[in-house]
């Protein structure tokens, strides 16, 4: 792991939690960045919607690949990247990807539990294959990534009323994926503080969260040991409807 890639795990703090204000393009992180953001991060969601894609990897990897260039030249701290599912199913295909995001710049990668294009999630030994295969690619490469493990248990349940059920599962996949080479635990649309603070007491990773709707502040987070938050799509969305609110004042729409 390089000098900045350390530092930028260094930041996964319990109790003293990393906030990532996700961005979507160089200007949106010199944005975020000149605000006194810690470390950039890109939400797929957004970096597919500002080039006119949808989200689930139909972005094309070049362009994800550029943006990750061109924000990591405009800003100082550490950049990381929703990596999705890594554009492929094989380890080889998502360790290929790593790399190349990594060359460009990136310190840091969200990699999903969740098969893109199909069903389901991955089994819990197909995954940590998936993430040992990425941090063993970046690492003999002479890069550094912190991959920031994201579990879809929680996001697949649309019944949040059982999403207490699925704490035990959830534990169980961060320790497989801890043993693989993760340096976080990301669990998407888990908002119950009382089961955040569980799975923080049980799980040796930070736990990320991301805000949304319904969400605890973040003193609240903090406090149950919650080591990152996340924003998601969310900047994006209000950005977006702040211009199309701005340009409908203008052109009269109604």
């Amino acid at each position: 792991m390089t000098t900045t890639a350390t530092a930028f795990a260094d930041l996964h703090v319990a109790g003293e939690p990393l906030v990532l204000y996700n961005v979507w393009d160089a200007g949106s992180a010199q944005a975020v960045a000149a605000a006194g953001a810690k470390a950039i991060a890109t939400g797929s969601a957004s970096v597919a919607a500002a080039q006119g894609f949808a989200d689930g990897e139909r972005l094309p990897l070049d362009d994800l690949e550029r943006t990750v260039r061109q924000i990591a030249v405009h800003v100082s701290q550490p950049v990381s990247v929703d990596l999705e599912g890594g554009y492929g199913r094989s380890p080889e295909v998502v360790a290929a990807t790593a790399v190349r995001l990594a060359s460009a710049g990136a310190v840091g990668c969200n990699f999903e539990d969740q098969i893109v294009g199909g069903d389901g999630i991955y089994s819990i030994d197909e995954q940590r294959a998936r993430i040992n295969a990425i941090a063993e690619a970046v690492s003999g490469n002479g890069l550094g990534m912190h991959i920031n493990a994201r579990t879809d248990l929680f996001l697949k349940e649309t019944d949040e009323r059982r999403h207490a059920d699925l704490i035990s599962a959830a534990v169980e996949r961060a320790v497989a994926y801890r043993e693989a080479g993760a340096g976080s635990f990301f669990v998407p649309w888990l908002a119950d503080l009382d089961l955040i603070a569980n799975l923080c007491d049980r799980v040796a990773l930070p736990v990320n969260v991301m805000m949304r709707d319904g969400m605890p502040g973040i003193a609240e987070l903090a406090a149950a040991g919650v080591a990152r938050i996340s924003y998601g799509p969310g900047p994006h969305r209000r950005a977006m409807a702040q211009l199309t609110a701005d340009a409908a004042a203008i052109f009269g729409a109604a």
